[in-house]
């Protein structure tokens, strides 16, 4: 029974060495969090606004520039936003499972919807991924598709020039027609337990999407939709002139959407590491109250078998 309570107390000493550890972890990750929440909620209504031109540019079928192209996709590319390290709960096993989901059948993303109207992908997609962070480029290994970069360098809290290298190249190679399509997968941050995965269309510009996303950030923003409508391209005074202007502007409001995407998503990885970390801490709390009162219970056990022998000792004795 000594042996059995030595064993005890040496569980509870390494509950407690792990609890301080995960304790230690969720105060880092706390504070991390804080940064890349208020990162990616001051940027929302930059995002939203800049969201919202990009669909009043996606109407305007006189401007003919690369960006703006549609064309039926052969050649399909995933941004996937994951985490370099573990230890963030469900965050990356969420995007994944829902990228995988998507991937099944790429036809489904891959089809385009303009004006009603549907126009259907190729009988058969190459799919190639980008991955952001290790998971998501180890996830692309194990899967089998082709992995075409990584970019796993990105700061706690990103910031535009850690996302510029990636736009350039989807967008560079989009031009080239290397892609007919770009979709970025991510966590969307709502609050400190709640973190959507999603899928978005990047390039072309998509009124669905763009509407569906600056319609969502709007609301968390306060930007009412009626403001985004009242919002049209007549607006808009356009020097020395518009397919000029727009030359420039475009790849900057695409960068936009990577760089929000970008803060989405490490906003979610702090949240949901924080959480896991908490989880852990409460988990060992209980543990240790667990093998404390089996601790006092094999001694209490041990005293009484004392008892006993002495007790039968003196009754033989005497």
């Amino acid at each position: 029974m000594a042996v059995n309570t030595k064993a005890i107390k040496r569980r509870i000493k390494s509950v407690g060495n792990t609890k301080k550890i995960t304790k230690a972890m969720e105060m880092v990750a706390a504070a991390k969090m804080r940064k890349a929440t208020e990162a990616a909620i001051n940027t929302r209504t930059y995002a939203v606004m800049a969201w919202n031109l990009l669909v009043n540019l996606s109407k305007v079928q006189q401007v003919k520039l690369p960006l703006l192209e549609i064309r039926p996709v052969k050649k399909l590319l995933v941004i996937l936003f994951t985490s370099n390290r573990g230890l963030c709960g469900s965050f990356n096993a969420n995007i994944i499972r829902k990228t995988t989901a998507q991937l099944v059948d790429p036809k489904n993303i891959s089809r385009h919807r303009v004006g009603g109207k549907s126009i259907e992908p190729s009988e058969k997609i190459e799919i190639d991924v980008i991955g952001v962070g290790k998971k998501g480029a180890q996830f692309a290994k194990k899967m089998g598709y082709n992995l075409v970069a990584a970019f796993t360098d990105f700061s706690d809290t990103p910031k535009l020039a850690d996302i510029l290298p990636l736009s350039k190249m989807v967008i560079d190679e989009y031009q080239k027609k290397n892609y007919d399509k770009a979709v970025v997968a991510y966590a969307d941050y709502k609050s400190a337990i709640l973190q959507i995965a999603k899928l978005r269309q990047v390039l072309p510009i998509s009124e669905v999407d763009l509407e569906k996303m600056s319609g969502e950030l709007g609301e968390e923003s306060g930007i009412r939709n009626q403001e985004l409508g009242s919002l049209e391209l007549s607006d808009y005074l356009f020097e020395p002139d518009k397919n000029a202007v727009l030359e420039i502007i475009l790849p900057r409001l695409v960068e936009t959407q990577f760089y929000q995407a970008a803060l989405e998503s490490a906003a979610s990885e702090h949240s949901a590491r924080m959480m896991a970390m908490r989880n852990a801490s409460d988990s060992a709390s209980d543990m240790i109250k667990e093998l404390t009162l089996t601790f006092n219970k094999a001694r209490q056990a041990g005293i009484t078998q004392e008892i006993a022998e002495i007790a039968g000792g003196a009754a033989t004795l005497g």
